[in-house]
């Protein structure tokens, strides 16, 4: 079952025209692959935005683990190009392998960064985040460090939840929790969120569209609508565009209850998109993941 983080009235007669997901982590002991699959396979969007560490790369060096239930992922992602729908992938630091690809990479768009224009004709910039965090760019022993931390408090985390056999209740989000306490945590969100912003407007963007962080959030930063996807760790999340345009976050395990600031999508006033300079989209091409497929590369 999807549980939206605002359900007004009107979204039962709107359609969903794009899906923005970002950190499933395949490979990764924790990612949720079964409630990801459940969740491609309920929708046919017009576009299917793959915003970063789709595979976790990290974890498959050091550890091959991969089920049947992941290349159902990848059957399904190429079953929903068939149909139609236009697939696009940014690599995040976990799957950046990808980026030698360059910008053909079967029937996927691949790039760092996507710009998307919805359907009431806002500009949304596409990127991963990875670039904008100063631990995953000038110390990456520390990103590692952050990393195996993360995977510690979802397993303590997991077994918590288990002890006291808390079916029924809504899951303790330990991860989610530290994050909003832990007070350097949290200036390094908020850091992280304006670095995005600020790049979107450097873009000529009205808004910014990311993950990496793993907190799902929509905020209004100075005129830039921010939106974070969140993940398929933690919080079961993705952004979704329906047909008029409006952008919202979409929760599918209503069990979890993220801790994330309440602030309402502001309506920046509309830019002449005839002034921008467009940013390079590859265009979609036929087939992928059969032809090329990109888990040998990871065990290279």
């Amino acid at each position: 079952m999807i549980v939206s983080q605002n359900q007004p009235a009107a979204t039962v007669s709107r359609t969903i025209r794009t899906i923005f997901v970002s950190d499933v982590h395949l490979g990764c002991m924790h990612s949720r692959a079964d409630e990801f699959l459940k969740f491609l396979n309920s929708h046919q969007p017009e576009s299917l935005y793959l915003v970063g560490d789709l595979i976790d790369g990290w974890k498959l060096r050091k550890k091959w683990r991969w089920p049947e239930i992941y290349n159902q992922i990848f059957d399904r992602v190429e079953e929903l190009s068939r149909k139609g729908t236009e697939v696009f992938y940014t690599p995040g630091n976990h799957d950046n392998f990808l980026r030698d690809f360059g910008k053909r990479f079967g029937f996927v768009s691949l790039s760092d960064e996507f710009v998307h224009l919805t359907a009431d004709g806002r500009r949304f910039l596409i990127i991963h985040g990875d670039q904008f965090d100063k631990f995953e760019t000038g110390a990456q022993w520390l990103s590692v460090l952050a990393s195996f931390a993360y995977d510690v408090l979802l397993t303590s985390n997991t077994l918590f939840n288990r002890l006291f056999n808390r079916q029924g209740q809504t899951k303790f989000a330990l991860s989610s929790a530290v994050k909003s306490q832990v007070k350097h945590l949290m200036r390094f969100i908020s850091d992280y969120e304006r670095k995005l912003a600020d790049h979107a407007r450097l873009k000529r963007c009205e808004g910014i569209i990311c993950g990496h962080i793993h907190a799902p959030n929509i905020l209004d930063i100075d005129g830039i609508n921010y939106c974070n996807t969140g993940d398929w760790v933690e919080h079961c999340s993705a952004l979704i565009e329906y047909s008029d345009g409006e952008l919202e976050i979409v929760f599918f395990d209503q069990e979890i209850a993220p801790v994330q600031k309440s602030v309402p999508q502001a309506r920046p006033e509309r830019i002449n998109s005839k002034t921008f300079v467009e940013a390079e989209v590859p265009g979609l091409v036929s087939r992928f993941w059969k032809k090329c497929h990109p888990l040998k590369l990871i065990r290279r």
